[in-house]
């Protein structure tokens, strides 16, 4: 067990070293500010986040999806990149990230747990045919991203179409509903203060949509006007007169008018306005109002991905007090600016976003601008601007372009720089990357509308320890439970547990009960459905019982809105879809479709053993009893009172072990009763551990384990206390396939090759081994090539085009 810690603590604390800016050192960051007083109390909220940073540093993860509609019945394959919260290096600490589909009610309809390795991976998902149409999410994360808010795991939505179901009559239209908010900048207004407003208006589908409006005070009168700009976005400057007065916003959308109260004003406290000073840096203004807050020190941190840019105090004079910020401090992406009253307290947060000055420049393109069908295609990739190549883990999809796939999937860089770190789907969140006064105006708006931060500040300030429920799984799947009594269901607390997953390749975990009666067993090598073992305690007759929980995260963000039903509008693509399913079902002969689990050392846990006997060796008796005493001498066979024992001869000369472990096929044996009652003639092998074995917390006078010939346990009675329970472990790969035209007899088959989905290939490294090649099919069209990647220095990027495929002459 302190082996173990010591490893995790080590990899561990790579990460934290990675997760920190060595360039910005805290000293420095203190300089930003005007030079004043209380340099502790600037101190303290910069130093506890700088602690907080290291003790819990972030990761994303991001998922590039073959495409973002499927028909019931297809797969879905997909890639996985890990990276690092703030510069989105490649981080390979998490071993383990969990993949699930839910369904508009969010309850999973598939779900798999993906191992990663150089922080990628990949893997699949087949749709059930019987899946109903509509939208679903996709969301991914890791064991440790289940610590934070679950609107920080990865989620998009694909839309799923069952045509094997008739549609029936198109549904009825229903009445359009809109969504207005308004956000004060810096988080409330004041009375009296001027505060810019932002504001959101969104349709029942969660798009933007373009109106206008007035802000109203409880008499009637306009105190100011509206208009969105992109998307449904805006901001606009108000006062409000009165503390707690009504002011209600009149919105004109569509030809419809709706009504909203905008938030209230409160009788004292501040407002903060971020502005631009000049190209080169920002100015954040507070403004407060009320007698006690009066000449107060202020403090403002602004930090990316919980990286400090910038630490500075100023005091307020006549109620107005300004900070000067240079935008070289700040990271790309998305920044909190939070402002911290005498008190140390946070009473006004905004955010801004920098978009990234260096975005990975990705070149793809075709040997050719069209082609026949089944001819084939050669991809030209590379990673960074030319001459100067960059390593990069990339992965390529092409499918069919039609009105079903037209809007494509999330864009990698977008998603890691900007809408990982908002609440809330963005609508098209490329457009905030792109460069000019448009595009800043539009992400500014959505700053404001959009804000969240990462963490809550009160567990930064705390000055107690972190309580983190899950570990980073940084050697495989940690499988987590709980040690329960069995006559009151209370958590028990200091109680050895024991997982096993019976099979001819021994494996044992064990864990000893914390003080609220949870375990973890470091499982890190189970692949596949598993059928696992849990038992607690070594009596005969144990007290105890272990539950196992599911790996998957029960907490789940709030629901996003779905778009209404399919319009008719869409019936030939349908069709279309479906024609190419049924060929595809009744005529594609590929190999079938299974997944291949990693060959793993067959090497039981405790290495190779002091002792080893073949059964078969030897005359077979009908009583384990006989073939222990006759067979196995470094086994010594004694009977007291309450039955069989086992002791092994200690191989370091000093007497013997008693009470050794006994195992059938990785499965413990705490009564040595019951394993002599079984049929030896069932069992193949046997090894034997004759000195003290270390397992985790535990230390084993000794090993007597038992493999039968299928390692199933071959009819062996459980006990009656111990917990069998389904596991889904890692999944295993799946290799996709395409049919290859090498020859003229292969492009003469009659066989219809209906494939919309062409290629997908989630391991391309550029620049190394041959250019990526695959064959069209017989549909003729557009399609469409994505390549999305992240390269060794945290630069993101995707690029695409399209070719099209003629008929043949």
């Amino acid at each position: 067990m302190l082996i173990r810690r010591l490893l995790i603590a080590a990899s561990l604390g790579r990460w934290l070293r990675r997760a920190t800016l060595p360039a910005l050192g805290l000293a420095g960051l203190l300089g930003a500010g005007p030079a004043f007083g209380q340099a502790d109390s600037l101190r303290s909220p910069a130093q506890r986040l700088a602690r907080y940073a290291r003790r819990t540093p972030t990761e994303k993860l991001f998922l590039h999806l073959d495409r973002p509609c499927y028909v019931s019945g297809e797969t879905l394959w997909f890639k996985i990149y890990a990276v690092e919260g703030t510069d989105h290096r490649p981080l390979p600490a998490s071993q383990v990230a969990y993949v699930e589909v839910l369904d508009g009610a969010q309850q999973p309809v598939l779900q798999a747990a993906i191992g990663l390795r150089h922080a990628t991976g990949h893997g699949a998902l087949v749709l059930p045919a019987a899946l109903a149409s509509g939208r679903y999410t996709v969301r991914a994360y890791t064991s440790w991203m289940r610590n934070f808010d679950p609107g920080l795991y990865f989620q998009t939505s694909i839309a799923v179409v069952n045509t094997n179901v008739p549609a029936g009559a198109p549904p009825a239209r229903p009445a359009v509903a809109y969504d207005p908010q308004f956000f004060p900048e810096g988080g409330y207004l004041v009375r009296g203060l001027s505060s810019r407003v932002g504001f959101k208006i969104t349709d029942g589908t969660g798009r933007g949509v373009a109106a206008e409006g007035t802000v109203q005070d409880a008499a009637g009168a306009v105190v100011a006007r509206f208009q969105t700009r992109r998307f449904g976005l805006g901001s606009f400057a108000f006062t409000p007169a009165r503390a707690g007065a009504a002011y209600t916003a009149v919105i004109t959308a569509n030809g419809q008018t709706l009504t909203c109260p905008l938030p209230p004003a409160r009788e004292q406290g501040y407002v903060l306005r971020l502005e631009e000073a000049s190209p080169a840096q920002l100015r954040v203004v507070v403004q407060a109002s009320g007698a006690a807050l009066a000449d107060e020190d202020l403090f403002l941190l602004g930090h990316t991905g919980q990286h400090i840019g910038v630490a500075a105090g100023a005091r307020l004079r006549d109620g107005q007090a300004s900070f000067v910020v240079d935008k070289q401090r700040l990271a790309d992406g998305v920044s909190h600016f939070t402002l911290f009253d005498g008190h140390r307290q946070p009473v006004c947060e905004r955010l801004y976003f920098r978009p990234p000055a260096a975005p990975l420049a990705l070149t793809a393109r075709a040997d050719q601008p069209q082609y026949g069908p089944r001819q084939k295609v050669t991809l030209q990739l590379a990673a960074g601007p030319a001459g100067a190549p960059l390593p990069a883990s990339l992965s390529v999809a092409v499918e069919q372009l039609d009105s079903l796939s037209a809007a494509g999937g999330p864009d990698v860089a977008s998603y890691l720089w900007l809408t990982a770190d908002l609440r809330g789907p963005v609508e098209r969140p490329d457009y905030y990357l792109a460069a000019g006064p448009e595009a800043a105006a539009a992400a500014d708006d959505l700053m404001l509308t959009q804000g969240w931060s990462r963490f809550r500040w009160p567990a930064v300030l705390a000055d107690g320890p972190d309580s983190l429920a899950y570990l980073p799984e940084l050697r495989g799947q940690l499988v987590r439970g709980r040690v329960v009594s069995r006559a009151t269901g209370a958590p028990a607390a200091g109680v050895a547990a024991y997982l096993s997953a019976p099979s001819r390749r021994i494996q044992l975990y064990n864990s000893i009960s914390k003080a609220d009666g949870s375990v973890q067993f470091e499982a890190g090598d189970l692949h596949g459905p598993q059928q696992l073992v849990a038992q607690a305690g070594t009596r005969r007759d144990s007290l105890y019982q272990v539950e196992i929980f599911s790996p998957f995260s029960q907490q789940y963000a709030a629901p996003r809105p779905g778009p209404p039903g399919l319009p008719e509008a869409l019936a030939p693509a349908l069709l279309r879809r479906h024609v190419q399913a049924e060929v595809q079902r009744q005529f594609f002969r590929g190999p079938p479709a299974a997944y291949r689990l990693p060959r793993l050392d067959s090497l039981a846990f405790y290495g190779k053993p002091d002792e080893h006997y073949r059964l078969d060796d030897y005359t077979r008796f009908k009583v384990l009893e006989e073939v222990m005493r006759e067979y196995v001498p470094g086994v010594l066979v004694r009977i007291r009172k309450d039955g069989f024992h086992f002791l092994v001869a200690n191989d370091d000369g000093r007497g013997v072990l008693d009470d050794p472990l006994v195992l059938l096929d990785g499965l413990p044996i705490f009564n040595t009763n019951r394993i002599m009652a079984f049929d030896p003639l069932k069992i193949q092998q046997l090894d034997v551990i004759t000195k003290r074995y270390v397992l985790g917390p535990q230390v084993f006078n000794g090993i007597v384990s038992y493999t039968t010939y299928k390692g199933d346990l071959a009819g062996f009675p459980l006990d009656a206390h111990a917990l069998l329970q389904e596991y889904e472990g890692l999944q295993g790969e799946r290799e996709f396939y395409a049919p290859r035209y090498e020859t003229p007899q292969q492009r003469q088959s009659r066989l219809p090759d209906f494939r919309n989905l062409l290629y997908w290939n989630p391991e391309i490294s550029p620049g190394a081994g041959p250019a990526p090649t695959f064959y069209t099919s017989d549909q003729v069209g557009r399609y469409r090539v994505v390549v999305q990647g992240v390269a060794a220095n945290g630069q993101a990027g995707s690029a695409g085009f399209t070719f099209e495929v003629k008929p043949a002459l």
